[in-house]
């Protein structure tokens, strides 16, 4: 992948179990402000292409999701704040996905998860870098 290139990044938070959707789509929309105080070119809340069943609005707002449009060069910065940001909020995982890859980022502070998120990264033809002062 280009690293120098923008690309989509896809953050669906699912929340605690006693989480509302209307406590999620709050949670959604922080995140979104928090994102947009860093270098990504885009952040906004996802919509839906096709209505889900039961429903008769295409386009609807996905909740608890937010596409980002970033250069990879931002995505240990990205992976950083998310893991930061749900740690004291009423958010179980934040799974992050670009194209077909897709990594669940907890708020855990295991060198475990640090390993996930570095081979993620990785992945991607990106260096890690360890700074998760977000």
């Amino acid at each position: 992948m280009d690293r120098t290139s923008t690309h989509e990044i896809w953050v669906q938070l699912e929340g605690a179990a006693d989480s509302d959707q209307e406590e999620l789509e709050a949670l959604t929309l922080e995140l979104r402000e928090h994102l947009l105080e860093f270098e990504v070119e885009r952040a906004e809340l996802a919509r839906q292409a096709v209505a889900p069943d039961g429903t008769k609005v295409a386009g609807a707002l996905t909740v608890g999701a937010v596409v980002l449009t970033v250069g990879l060069s931002l995505l240990p910065k990205v992976l950083d704040v998310i893991k930061v940001w749900i740690e004291n909020r009423p958010v179980r995982t934040a799974i992050v996905t670009i194209g077909e890859d897709s990594i669940e980022v907890e708020a855990l502070s295991s060198a475990d998860q640090r390993r996930l998120i570095d081979s993620f990264i990785a992945s991607h033809g990106v260096s890690p870098q360890n700074d998760a002062s977000a």
